[in-house]
């Protein structure tokens, strides 16, 4: 068989001066029809000339979909495509990579035969052809290749094995982007690679490697932690696009380095005044995510909303505000801040989706600003009845917030009125949730048990009519001592349940046991588990009482 050549002289009829001149028409063409009368103007082409004209036409007619369709139907591009597959052998490697990645844009059938036939060409020379052209066709051709399942999976098995030829970090960072999610062992292979090359990427790059691994949530943290030490230690310039980039990447792989978050903030800082509604959003929301709060950057950000008030959508005020609950913000010219909110999403709150409506009022509720219509809205049965139940997380995680929205209409607006929650729906649903007790919490539940000594002195996993389900809980005398739960009075739970009063000294007040895993494991006897928990709740009675 012949080896066609990388590069070479003309061979046939045709003198060199001729060719020079057919290759230097069809790099001029500026039109599709000058390429096509080559065919017929008795000029001498040779091996290649044919796949270069096919490579120009792709270009010529990259953004005119209309001319494609009408040219893949002229005779003299049939023709063309025949002469190409009969020189297939002899053509370059580099024009043929070249030609296939053309093929492709050309949008022809996937059942043509001469489409099949350079493919076909391309699998057999795969082993001949160099790193740099592999990665071409990875780069620019691998998700057309899904008609060609062989060929793909031959070319992702050919970079995975030759992934040591990679010697600049472009190309490892483009085949990240392009095939990596194609192929977990390539993927591997590629951030090795960039771990090897890092020190040579510029900010544009390490941008790159960064949204491609979120792009494909890929939590690679040697790799991560390589990437956030440049960042650090070398001054090079972000621009604003990079550092929103940067600050989505690490929110959405949840990689918290504080160095690199504390330049980020900054950088962005002077940055502010220039950014569009939706970059301040998106830029609130990825610092919200990794639970950084940036005072100097937020209150910014505060003000660039309340200054462009006319430009600023529903949808950007929406994730705004839900950055600041996530992390507790409210900005020094709050008042400002929230009227514009209330002003902007208070007469569309009811024509939001109602999973927005309730993230909506949750962060109100978070930042204490939400109001009586807020709260009816989100909490009337035909908008609560459509995630009770459900199975889905997402929804889960939504009718967990409309139960903290419910529980702070309780606690926190008197004056509301209703509606509630009804716990006879919420109670079952919560009980079953939170059913998954981890060993630990197990092995806490039975030593207290024990502790107790009758059941009569504690209850656990009890709902409350806020919505929360306690682990515990215990009633203490004025002495420490336990006393029996069932025979007081307990408007807390669901249902309220209790006659009697609670006995002179006592009270009830929520007292949060932390119990470090391994504190706990180094306790050997029940014994000093029993111990340990009785001087835990006393610890956290004497605190509470002191407030």
């Amino acid at each position: 068989m012949r080896v066609p050549p990388e590069r070479g002289h003309p061979s046939g009829p045709c003198g060199g001066s001729e060719h020079q001149e057919v290759e230097r028409l069809i790099e001029k063409a500026t039109q599709p029809e000058e390429l096509l009368e080559l065919l017929s103007d008795s000029r001498c082409l040779q091996e290649n000339h044919a796949a270069l004209m096919l490579i120009q036409l792709s270009r010529l007619l990259s953004d005119k979909p209309e001319d494609r369709a009408l040219l893949v139907q002229d005779a003299r591009f049939q023709q063309l495509l025949h002469l190409v597959d009969s020189q297939i052998s002899a053509v370059w490697h580099g024009t043929l990579v070249k030609l296939l990645r053309s093929l492709y844009a050309l949008a022809l059938p996937a059942a043509c035969r001469e489409l099949r036939s350079v493919e076909q060409e391309v699998r057999w020379r795969l082993r001949r052809l160099k790193y740099r052209q592999l990665a071409f066709l990875a780069e620019s051709s691998a998700t057309h290749m899904r008609e060609s399942p062989e060929l793909l999976a031959e070319l992702l098995l050919h970079l995975e094995r030759r992934w040591t030829e990679i010697d600049d970090g472009r190309t490892a960072v483009a085949l990240m982007a392009k095939t990596g999610h194609l192929s977990e062992p390539l993927m591997n292979r590629l951030e090795d690679k960039c771990l090897e090359l890092v020190e040579r990427f510029g900010p544009d790059e390490l941008r790159k490697v960064l949204v491609t691994l979120a792009a494909q949530n890929r939590r690679s943290v040697p790799l991560l932690r390589a990437v956030s030490y440049h960042l650090v230690q070398k001054p090079f310039p972000l621009t604003k696009g990079m550092l929103l980039d940067l600050a989505y990447a690490y929110g959405k792989l949840g990689f918290h380095q504080t160095q690199v978050l504390q330049r980020l903030a900054a950088d962005l800082l002077p940055h502010v005044p220039s950014l569009t509604s939706g970059e301040v959003a998106r830029g609130a929301k990825s610092f919200a995510l990794l639970k950084w709060l940036s005072p100097p950057l937020f209150e910014a950000l505060a003000q660039h909303v309340v200054d462009r008030a006319h430009t600023v959508t529903v949808p950007h005020l929406c994730n705004v505000l839900l950055a600041f609950a996530h992390l507790n913000f409210r900005p020094e010219r709050e008042d400002k801040f929230f009227g514009l909110v209330h002003e902007k999403l208070g007469p569309k709150l009811r024509s939001l989706h109602p999973a927005l409506q309730v993230d909506v009022v949750w962060a109100l509720c978070v930042l204490q600003q939400v109001q009586g219509e807020a709260l009816r809205a989100v909490l009337c049965p035909e908008l609560h009845a459509r995630f009770l139940g459900s199975e889905s997380p997402k929804d889960q995680s939504t009718f967990q917030k409309l139960l903290h929205i419910s529980a702070t209409a309780q606690l926190e607006h008197p004056e509301y009125t209703g509606p509630l929650l009804p716990a006879s729906d919420w109670a079952p649903w919560l009980l079953a949730c939170d059913g998954k007790a981890t060993p630990l919490q197990k092995e806490l539940r039975d030593t207290l048990r024990g502790l107790l000594g009758s059941p009569s002195r504690g209850s656990f996993a009890v709902a409350t009519q806020y919505g929360w389900v306690l682990d515990a809980e215990v009633l203490l005398d004025t002495d420490g001592q336990f006393l029996p739960l069932r025979d007081f009075v307990a408007p807390h739970l669901t249902p309220p349940s209790g006659t009697q009063p609670l006995p002179p000294g006592a009270k009830r007040c929520p007292c949060p046991l932390q119990v470090p895993y391994y504190e706990w494991l180094e306790l050997k006897s029940e014994w000093q588990k029993g111990a340990y928990l009785k001087d835990k709740m006393r610890k956290a009675v004497a605190e509470e009482l002191a407030k």
